[in-house]
């Protein structure tokens, strides 16, 4: 074999074994254990596999791409501190997907910028089709570093001895236990086999060893899509290239649509003013209850506003660069929308205040919000074109999505209803039970002061709930450690 072969065949040894213990480890934590502590603690070591060639150029990482790697710690970590079901199941779908995109942002072979929409498809790029590329690299590693010391005819039969033991190993794991069966000194025979391995029964062993073998081949696979240095391209003189013709919308017809929804959205505020700010003192429409106007068109705010901001968004990006006019209507657009959405804000706060707190009803108050962000910048942007707008969408919505995550919402919730309780003696004990493990310390005092029997009792079967869940220290979650340690102390009182 050239020299210049056996450092790269070194190379893809180390990352083919370093992929298989990597996927040895996510066995060890995750089969058949709820992920806890063991999620942020394997997200660090896949993170030190994929890097692990990349120890030099750390310091090309730009500011982003340590950003984005925070999030992704974050929210790995809130599987540790939270029990929110909703942000565990949504968690599952967001990290690994973030994880992609930050590989590319890094490591991409295109080196597409991270605030441009392309950046997705050169993550889908590496997931699928670079990675799949990848898998007859695998057999090339190991048939190279087993037998790269044999002659040719012995490679054949030391190639044609490994296929016979692929298709052996699934037969013997049937075989073995029905002569084990059958014949009892053979039984005894493995009875001898260590004790760590006798723990496992035969379904459990063939499913680990297959968890690791298919893992394996996917970390090592997807880290070699990123390995391969790009194509260098053929440099283009300046003069030679055609600036792609931007798109756009004519001006007139983009002002025509801007007055013709300003005037409506401007009489509609013009009504909601005589309102808005007196609803809470008992000024409403005629033939209105209090908790008719709290609930009716609350949604269809909500989904004006949000038309609205999407039409700003148009306006800015395909309208030109002289917008005298355009820009007043648009400053109109924002202030209405914004009007809206303290609107609907306050019709939300109202209902709360009539009939609780709820998960959908926090995640929509956290949504206009973060709506009430983006005509911000949106603002800035009508005011000046020096504002990245793209970025800052993108670096505004990662953070809120890692600021609700820790903001407790279960507890949040709990202890809004508890103080609407000491307002009208008004509690929805069943509900409040439903809430995860955040929940219960908050519920466990005020069961505890209030001697509130009907929530003991309800929080009792929840310690039941908690026991039987998987107590290993791969599944630990403080939150869960906290209700479970505040429900026993309200047993033994």
């Amino acid at each position: 074999m050239p020299a210049s072969r056996k450092p790269l065949l070194g190379s893809s040894m180390t990352a083919l074994l370093g992929a298989f213990a990597l996927a040895a480890v996510h066995q060890y934590l995750f089969f058949d254990h709820d992920p806890g502590i063991s999620f942020p603690l394997f997200i660090a070591l896949l993170y030190v596999y994929l890097f692990h060639d990349w120890k030099d150029r750390l310091k090309e990482t730009t500011g982003f791409g340590w950003f984005l790697f925070a999030v992704i710690v974050l929210l790995s970590l809130t599987y540790g501190l939270f029990h929110n079901p909703i942000f565990r199941a949504l968690n599952l779908l967001a990290i690994p997907s973030l994880v992609f995109v930050h590989l590319a942002v890094l490591r991409g072979s295109k080196r597409v910028p991270w605030w441009d929409v392309g950046i997705v498809g050169e993550a889908l790029a590496h997931l699928i089709p670079r990675s799949l590329l990848q898998i007859p690299r695998v057999f090339r590693v190991l048939r190279i570093s087993l037998f790269r010391r044999l002659d040719s005819e012995r490679q054949k039969t030391a190639t044609k001895v490994a296929i016979g033991l692929v298709f052996a190993t699934p037969l013997l794991f049937v075989v073995i236990p029905l002569l084990a069966s059958a014949d009892g000194a053979f039984n005894r025979l493995l009875n001898g086999v260590p004790g760590w391995i006798s723990r496992f029964s035969l379904g459990e062993l063939f499913g680990r060893l297959l968890w690791i073998l298919v893992f394996g081949i996917l970390f090592a696979i997807y880290f070699w899509s990123f390995a391969k240095p790009p194509r260098r391209r053929k440099t283009v003189s300046q003069a030679d290239v055609t600036p792609p013709r931007k798109p756009g919308i004519d001006s007139v017809v983009l002002t025509t649509l801007l007055l013709a929804v300003n005037a409506v959205y401007l009489l509609f505020v013009a009504i909601q003013f005589t309102y808005l700010f007196g609803a809470w003192d008992g000024l409403l429409p005629d033939g209105t209850t209090y908790a008719e106007y709290a609930r009716k068109g609350f949604g269809e705010l909500v989904a004006v506003s949000a038309i609205n901001f999407a039409l700003l968004i148009v306006s800015l990006t395909f309208s030109g660069t002289k917008r005298g006019l355009l820009n007043a209507l648009l400053y109109i657009l924002v202030v209405c929308s914004g009007v809206m959405l303290i609107s609907a804000y306050i019709r939300l706060a109202m209902y709360e205040e009539a009939y609780g707190y709820t998960y959908i009803r926090f995640l929509v108050h956290a949504f206009m919000i973060y709506l009430a962000f983006l005509l911000l910048i949106a603002a800035l942007r009508i005011r000046t074109s020096l504002v990245p707008m793209a970025k800052c969408f993108i670096v505004l919505s990662l953070a809120a999505y890692t600021v609700v995550n820790y903001v407790g919402m279960d507890r949040l919730i709990a202890e809004n209803n508890l103080s609407r309780f000491e307002e009208t003696g008004r509690i929805d004990r069943y509900y409040l039970n439903k809430l995860s493990a955040d929940a219960i310390p908050a519920l466990v005092d005020f069961a505890m002061n209030r001697e509130d029997a009907e929530m003991k009792k309800l929080l009792e079967a929840n310690l039941g709930k908690l026991n039987r869940e998987n107590r290993d220290w791969r599944s630990f979650n403080l939150s869960v450690y906290s209700a479970n340690k505040a429900l026993r102390t309200m047993n033994q009182l």
